[in-house]
């Protein structure tokens, strides 16, 4: 089980995790939570139906982590269209961002919530003996897997990965590269993703 998660009877997974691995998850989470920002202010009133219709950004978000995470619904990366519909494109975006941004920041803070109250709960176990085992239920593992989704992407953005040809030039980065640690940690969170993946296949 070290290293990687492996499926529990009757569903859900485990993973075992030592103090460090614990220690680096939650701050990298804490730090996703951070970038996402804050959801609606504590004493808003609680209206579902205001909160139903409220609007997002039109906008995509100036920081790239932020783009990557978020990312426009209609694109042209290789430019093959016209203005005219480059600017359509663009119009049908930042519409369907105002009606969906909320929402999927809402669902990855979720996520990223869950990843630091399970490990906080797991860290007293750890701390006595140096580690300790991630039991997570079914739906626990799919907020984890949706947050290391998020994380990946967002590691992955400030290396400027953009396709499996990078992380092949990023494996043979020498030790004093600053980008090393980062590039260790976006491949164990690799690693992490896949196996909890097959732990929730039928």
């Amino acid at each position: 089980m070290p290293g990687h998660f492996e499926p529990l009877p009757g569903g859900g997974a485990a993973v075992a995790l030592d103090d460090v691995e614990i220690s680096i998850i939650r701050s990298l989470a804490v730090q996703l939570l951070e970038l996402i920002g804050p959801g609606p202010a504590e004493d808003a009133p609680d209206d579902p139906l205001a909160e139903l219709f409220a609007e997002g950004p039109s906008e995509p978000p100036a920081d790239p982590v932020l783009r990557r995470l978020f990312p426009d619904a209609y694109s042209d990366p290789e430019g093959a269209s016209g203005p005219q519909q480059a600017d359509e494109q663009k119009a049908h975006s930042a519409e369907f961002r105002r009606f969906t941004e909320n929402d999927l920041r809402a669902g990855k803070r979720d996520n990223a919530l869950a990843v630091v109250r399970s490990l906080d709960a797991l860290a007293s176990e750890a701390a006595v003996g140096g580690g300790a085992v991630l039991k997570l239920a079914p739906g626990e593992s799919r907020q984890w897997l949706g947050a290391l989704n998020d994380l990946r992407l967002a590691i992955g953005a400030r290396l400027e990965i953009t396709d499996e040809d990078d992380t092949d030039v990023l494996y043979g980065l020498p030790d004093e590269d600053p980008r090393k640690p980062m590039v260790m940690a976006y491949l164990w969170l690799g690693g992490l993703q896949e196996t909890l993946v097959t732990t929730l296949m039928p």
